[in-house]
C-alpha cells in the first residue's frame, strides 16, 4: 500500500512554517496603522493549526525516508498546498478576491511566475505587498532545493546528469540533503541582503527595496507599483539587470564561490552560454531599434537591456511598453522567455543546459550523416552524456512544446484572442510573468480574464515550475499501484 504519511508530515511542517511567516506582513500592517492586520492573524492561525495537525497525524512516519514515488508526490503536493494557504490573505483581505483569483495570485507567487490579477498596487496595504514578495521568495528558495535535491533523484528532464555532484538523498543520506539546503539558504539570504542594501543605496525606499530584493533573487517579478520597475528608472534598473542575471545562475556554483572556489562558475559552459545568448538577444533588439527608428539613446538602450534580461531570466519585471518596439523585438522576447536561465537557479523555463544538450546532439547527428562509420560520444563539460539523460531531456522538451500548444488552444476556447491565449500560455507554462492583448489591463493585470482561463493558467504554472513530468506522472494509474 502506498504510504502517504512521510509526505503528509513534511507538507504539514512546510504549511506550518509558511503560516509563521505571515507574522511579518502582520507586523508591517500594524506599523502602517491600517486595519488589515487581523486578516494575517486569522490566516496565520488557520494555516499553522491545519499544518500542525497534519504533521502530528503523520509524525509516526518520521525516520522512514522517502521513496521515489513519495518524492514525486511531495514535490507536487507542496506546490499545491502552500499556494492554497497563501491565498487566504487575498480572499479575506482588502482585495477580497474570489477563490480562483486568490489561488491564481498565490500560485503565481509561489511558482515565481509573476502574473497578477491585482490592479492598484500603489494603493494596496504594505502587508499584502510584502506577502506577495514573501510568496515569491519562498517559492524561489524551494525550487532551487527541488532542482538540486529532488529532480536528480527523480530523473526528471536530464537532471540525473547532476547526481555526480553528490546529491544522493532519499532514504539514506538525509544529512547530505540538509547540508545542501543550508548552503543554498545561506547564499539565498546573502544575495537577498546584498540586493536590499544596493536598492537602498540607489534611492529606493526601505520597503520598496526589501520587496524588490525578495522578488529579484527569486526571479519572481512581483512589484510594489502598477508600473513595475518603470517606477524606478536609472541606476536601480541597471542594478536589477545584474541581480536578475546573478539569480538565474546555478546556485551550486555560487555555493562553491562562497567557499573560495570561483573557478567552477567562471568555467561553467552553461553560465558562459547563458551570458553569451543574453548579449546576442540584447544586441539584436538594440540593433533593430537603431535601424528601424534611428535611436541610440541611453534611455532606449536601458529599457531594452532591462526587459531582455527580465524576460530571459523569467523575472518578468516591466519597464515600458515592449509591444511598441516592433514585431521582431517582440518575437525575440517570446523566444528568450522559452529558453530561461541556468539549471539549479531560480530562473524559469526549459533552461540553458537542456538546449546545450539538444544542440550538441543535433550537431552530432548531422556529423554522423557524413561519417556513418565513426564512433561519436556526446559530452558536456568533459563528461559523457548517457543516452538516458539525453532521452529525458528530449522528452521534457517535447512535453513543454506540446503543453504550450495545448494550453494556447484551451485558453482561446475560453474566449481569449489569439494573442492573449498564446502569450498567456507562454507566460504560464514557462513561468515568465507578463501576458499581452486587449483584455490585459494597462498595468498588466489579468483580472478581466475568464475564470476558466485563470484556472488553466494555474495548472500551467504548476506544471511549468515543476518541469511537467513531476506532475504528469501522478495521473498515471501505474504510479499508484503497490
Amino acid at each position: 500500500m502506498f504510504d502517504v504519511r512521510p509526505v503528509g508530515y513534511l507538507v504539514g511542517l512546510m504549511v506550518t512554517a509558511m503560516g509563521l511567516t505571515m507574522a511579518l506582513p502582520l507586523l508591517v500592517d500594524i506599523a502602517e496603522g491600517r486595519d488589515h492586520w487581523p486578516v494575517f492573524a486569522e490566516s496565520m492561525i488557520v494555516t499553522c493549526l491545519i499544518g500542525g495537525l497534519v504533521a502530528l497525524a503523520c509524525k509516526n512516519s518520521v525516520g522512514q525516508g522517502l521513496t521515489i514515488k513519495q518524492a514525486f508526490l511531495l514535490t507536487t503536493l507542496v506546490w499545491v498546498a502552500l499556494p492554497l494557504f497563501g491565498a487566504l490573505p487575498f480572499m479575506l483581505g482588502e482585495t477580497q478576491l474570489s477563490f480562483v483569483d486568490a489561488y491564481f495570485e498565490s500560485m503565481s507567487g509561489m511558482t515565481t511566475t509573476g502574473a497578477t490579477v491585482i490592479a492598484g498596487l500603489d494603493e494596496l496595504s504594505k502587508g499584502l505587498l510584502l506577502w506577495r514578495g514573501i510568496l515569491q521568495w519562498l517559492g524561489g528558495l524551494g525550487i532551487v532545493i527541488v532542482a538540486l535535491v529532488f529532480l536528480p533523484e527523480m530523473r526528471v528532464g536530464g537532471m540525473q546528469f547532476f547526481r555526480s555532484e553528490g546529491f544522493d538523498t532519499f532514504g539514506k543520506a538525509l544529512p547530505r540533503t540538509i547540508d545542501i539546503s543550508k548552503g543554498v539558504l545561506n547564499v539565498y539570504l546573502g544575495l537577498t541582503v546584498i540586493f536590499t542594501l544596493s536598492y537602498l543605496a540607489l534611492g529606493m525606499g526601505p520597503f520598496d527595496a526589501t520587496v524588490h530584493a525578495l522578488t529579484t533573487v527569486s526571479t519572481g517579478g512581483f512589484s510594489t507599483s502598477d508600473s513595475s520597475f518603470g517606477a524606478f528608472p536609472g541606476a536601480p534598473q541597471y542594478a536589477a539587470v545584474v541581480f536578475m542575471i546573478l539569480a538565474s545562475l546555478p546556485f551550486v556554483r555560487m555555493m562553491q564561490g562562497v567557499h573560495g572556489n570561483v573557478r567552477p562558475i567562471l568555467h561553467d559552459t552553461q553560465v558562459r552560454t547563458y551570458l553569451r545568448w543574453l548579449i546576442y538577444a540584447f544586441v539584436l533588439v538594440a540593433a533593430y531599434d537603431l535601424i528601424a527608428n534611428g535611436r541610440f539613446a541611453e534611455e532606449s538602450l536601458r529599457e531594452r537591456l532591462f526587459n531582455v534580461v527580465s524576460i530571459f531570466s523569467g523575472t518578468g519585471y516591466g519597464a515600458g511598453d515592449v509591444t511598441a518596439w516592433g514585431n521582431f523585438p517582440f518575437v525575440m522576447l517570446i523566444a528568450v522567455g522559452a529558453i530561461g536561465g541556468c539549471t539549479g537557479s531560480t530562473g524559469c523555463s526549459i533552461k540553458i543546459f537542456r538546449y546545450q544538450l539538444m544542440l550538441r546532439a543535433l550537431g552530432q547527428q548531422a556529423r554522423r550523416i557524413f561519417n556513418p562509420s565513426s564512433v561519436m560520444v556526446l559530452r558536456h563539460e568533459g563528461r559523457r552524456v548517457e543516452d538516458e539523460v539525453l532521452q529525458s531531456v528530449m522528452l521534457l522538451f517535447t512535453c513543454y512544446i506540446l503543453s504550450f500548444g495545448f494550453f494556447s488552444v484551451a485558453l482561446e476556447l475560453t474566449g481569449l484572442t489569439l494573442l492573449e491565449s498564446v502569450t498567456a500560455a507562454w507566460t504560464a507554462i514557462f513561468n515568465v510573468g507578463p501576458a499581452f492583448g486587449e483584455t490585459v489591463g494597462p498595468t498588466g493585470s489579468l483580472s478581466a480574464f475568464p475564470a476558466a482561463a485563470k484556472a488553466l493558467m494555474i495548472l500551467a504554472m504548476l506544471m511549468g515550475r515543476l518541469e511537467l513530468l513531476a506532475v504528469i506522472v501522478l495521473v498515471l494509474p501505474a504510479f499508484w499501484r503497490p
